[in-house]
C-alpha cells in the first residue's frame, strides 16, 4: 500500500474518533450544569477550564476568546474553524482525506462522510444546536457509529483497514485518558467536595463521557468510587472504551499490518505498543493513585504520542533522496 493511502487513512479514522470524543465530552458536561443550583463566574471557569486543559488547546482559546465560559468553550470546540482539534474541523479534515482516497474506499463510506460535511456546513446545524445541543452531539456522535459500521461491513479487511483500525484505537485511548484527566482537574479548586454528592456526580460525567455507566455498574453494582472507575476506564480488558482494550487492540492491528508474530516486534511502533501494553496488563489502580493520577495519565499521554510518531516513521516517512549521493552509489557498484 502506499504510504499516502496509509495516511490519509489512518488520519481520516482519528479524526473521525476525535470528533466524537468531543462530542461526547461536551454532551455531559453540558448535562452537568443542570445538576448545579448556583452557577456563578467563578464555578463556571471551574467547571470549563478543566475542559480546555485537558484537550490540549488552552493557549489557543485564550488567543481567540477572554474566559471559559459555556459559550465560549463550546464554540471553541465545536464551531471554531482556527482551532483544528474542533469537531467541525475534525469532520472537514477527515472528509478530505478521505476524498484523496476516494477510490479506496467504499461508497457508502464516503456518502456517510459526505453528509456529515453537508450537515455541520448547513443552517441546519445550527438550528439543531438553538433546538439543543444534546440532539446536536447525538448526531455527531451517529455519524461516527454510522461510519465505523459501514467500514465494518463494505470496506475489505485488508491493510487499508488495519491502518483505520490503528489510528481509531490510538485516538480512543488517547481520549479515554483526557477524559478522566478532566476529573483531576476539576478537583483542583474544590477538594473540600471530595467523596460528597458532587464528586459522585462528576465521576458519574466521566463514565457517561466514556458510555461507561451502565456497563460500570454491571460490574460494580451501585458503588461509584474513584479507584474503581479509574482501574475501569484503564485497566479493563473488556470494556470497548478502555485504555488497555484499545491499546490491545492497538498492539494486534500493527502486528497485522507487519506480519510479525504477536509478542514480538519488527519496527519501534511495535516496541513501544507492546511495552505499553505489558505495563497496562501487570499493572493495577494502586499503582496509578501511589503514583499520582494526573502524572500517570500525563505519562501515558507522551507514550501514546511516541507510538503515533513511530507509526508515522514506519510506515508513513520516506526521507528525501539524495540525488547525486545515489548517483555516486550507483557509479561505484
Amino acid at each position: 500500500m502506499l504510504s499516502r493511502v496509509a495516511d490519509s487513512l489512518y488520519w481520516m479514522s482519528r479524526y473521525i474518533e476525535r470528533a466524537e470524543n468531543i462530542a461526547r465530552i461536551l454532551d455531559v458536561n453540558l448535562q452537568l450544569l443542570l445538576d448545579f443550583e448556583t452557577l456563578d463566574d467563578a464555578r463556571l471557569k471551574e467547571h470549563w477550564e478543566p475542559i480546555i486543559r485537558a484537550s490540549g488547546d488552552e493557549v489557543l482559546f485564550y488567543e481567540l476568546y477572554d474566559a471559559p465560559t459555556s459559550h465560549n468553550v463550546t464554540d471553541f470546540l465545536t464551531f471554531c474553524r482556527k482551532n483544528p482539534s474542533s469537531i467541525l474541523s475534525c469532520m472537514l479534515a477527515a472528509r478530505e482525506n478521505a476524498r484523496t482516497i476516494r477510490d479506496q474506499i467504499s461508497l457508502e463510506m464516503w456518502e456517510c462522510l459526505n453528509q456529515s460535511f453537508l450537515f455541520l456546513n448547513s443552517s441546519n446545524a445550527r438550528s439543531v444546536w438553538d433546538s439543543g445541543p444534546y440532539q446536536f452531539f447525538k448526531q455527531i456522535q451517529d455519524f461516527s457509529h454510522l461510519f465505523q459500521g459501514l467500514t465494518e461491513s463494505t470496506f475489505s479487511h485488508g491493510e487499508g483497514y488495519h491502518f483505520m483500525q490503528v489510528g481509531k484505537y490510538l485516538e480512543r485511548a488517547d481520549k479515554t485518558g483526557r477524559i478522566l484527566d478532566i476529573k483531576y482537574h476539576i478537583l483542583l479548586p474544590s477538594v473540600r467536595d471530595v467523596g460528597g454528592a458532587v464528586d459522585a456526580v462528576q465521576w458519574g460525567a466521566i463514565l457517561r463521557s466514556c458510555s461507561a455507566f451502565e456497563a460500570y455498574h454491571r460490574l460494580f453494582v451501585a458503588s461509584v468510587e474513584p479507584w474503581k472507575i479509574a482501574e475501569f476506564l484503564i485497566f479493563n480488558d473488556l470494556f470497548p472504551r478502555s485504555i488497555c482494550f484499545s491499546i490491545r487492540l492497538l498492539d494486534e492491528y500493527l502486528h497485522r499490518i507487519s506480519g510479525c508474530p504477536a509478542g514480538r516486534y519488527s519496527n519501534e511502533a511495535e516496541r513501544v505498543c507492546g511495552r505499553l501494553l505489558s505495563d497496562l496488563r501487570f499493572g493495577n489502580v494502586n499503582d496509578v493513585f501511589a503514583y499520582g493520577m494526573h502524572e500517570y495519565l500525563a505519562g501515558l499521554h507522551q507514550r501514546l504520542v511516541e507510538i503515533g510518531k513511530a507509526v508515522y516513521e514506519s510506515y508513513m516517512f520516506h526521507p528525501r533522496v539524495d540525488i547525486a549521493a545515489e548517483i555516486a552509489t550507483q557509479q561505484q557498484q
